[in-house]
């Protein structure tokens, strides 16, 4: 860090010498254009590169055991090209494994392959769609998936709990991307205006965008308990009882969510002071769970823990809410 003295012009103009080393490897001249941002926080960053297209990151990768968490990575990163060299061939179970890699990722295309070389490249514009859209459609699917679970779980209804397993795939996607995007905020604030998202809430966008998958984490479980009792039929008592509790934790998940996006810590209390509520129809459930075959009591009680596990992501959801800035 260099320390430079403000100076003062008769005119009243406020300036400040540039250091040297930085303008020389920043390419400046005399004359040239700088970019002055100001941050919330009343910081200034100064951008020589502002009118400049910015040019597509590319890495190249080998082969290794570890080939579908570099793609991952290198993903989340930013890259826009990633290549897979080997010096002999790839072998057909590596090619497979890239193929499902990809397909998990938003934008990223197999453009050009041969016997020695993959190409993948993201397809993705940086601005197409801001972090907000992108984690509503997260939490789209991952409350459905809430849902649905729970249906499937009362009803017995196997095709729907395994449509429950099988969009998990949809939120870790849309979750993958919201990353990557909120890294490219991080590095360039400029990118954050055009989405109309400040760096300092990346990491609550993460944080929340993190919850919301693991609530379609929890919506699995409860799927996988489905298809283990596969016939069995649950009392309507104890249906009408465990629809209840579904009920409440939909609606804290929901009404967090929508506290988050748009700052209201009213609604971020209301979900907070739900928990004596959720505790004592968690109880009810486990009371009512005992009363069951032994051999389905273990099922029945982890698809309610999944719930109630649930609503703990929905307060910490409501923690993220920060108010509106004046």
């Amino acid at each position: 860090m260099e320390i430079r003295k403000v100076q003062c012009t008769n005119s009243g103009t406020f300036f400040v010498s540039l250091p040297k080393s930085w303008a020389e490897r920043v390419g400046l001249e005399k004359g040239a254009v700088l970019a002055v941002l100001e941050s919330t926080d009343g910081r200034l960053c100064l951008d020589p590169q502002h009118e400049a297209e910015r040019k597509p990151l590319a890495v190249v990768i080998k082969p290794t055991p570890y080939l579908d968490r570099e793609i991952v990575g290198r993903y989340l990163l930013g890259y826009d090209e990633i290549r897979i060299q080997s010096k002999n061939s790839i072998a057909a179970e590596e090619r497979a494994l890239v193929k499902q890699t990809s397909s998990r990722l938003v934008g990223l295309e197999i453009v050009d392959e041969d016997y020695a070389r993959i190409v993948l490249q993201c397809l993705l514009e940086p601005a197409a769609s801001s972090p907000e859209t992108i984690l509503r459609r997260e939490y789209n699917i991952a409350a459905s998936m809430h849902r649905d679970s729970v249906r499937a779980f009362l009803e017995g209804d196997m095709n729907l709990a395994k449509n429950v397993i099988a969009r998990d795939a949809e939120v870790n996607r849309f979750y993958f991307l919201l990353v990557r995007i909120l890294r490219a905020v991080i590095r360039s604030p400029n990118s954050g205006e055009r989405l109309n998202i400040r760096p300092i809430d990346c990491l609550d966008y993460r944080l929340c965008a993190s919850l919301v998958e693991t609530i379609g984490d929890r919506a699995v479980e409860i799927a996988h308990k489905a298809l283990a009792l596969k016939d069995t039929r649950l009392s309507r008592e104890f249906s009408t009882l465990m629809g209840k509790f579904h009920s409440a934790v939909f609606e804290a998940h929901d009404k967090a969510l929508k506290a988050f996006l748009g700052h209201n810590v009213v609604w971020a209390e209301e979900v907070r002071d739900e928990r004596k509520t959720m505790d004592n129809l968690f109880q009810d459930m486990e009371l009512a769970a005992k009363e069951w075959p032994s051999g389905i009591v273990p099922f029945v009680l982890a698809a309610a823990s999944s719930m109630y596990r649930i609503f703990g992501y929905s307060v910490d959801i409501a923690d993220l809410v920060m108010p509106v800035e004046l």
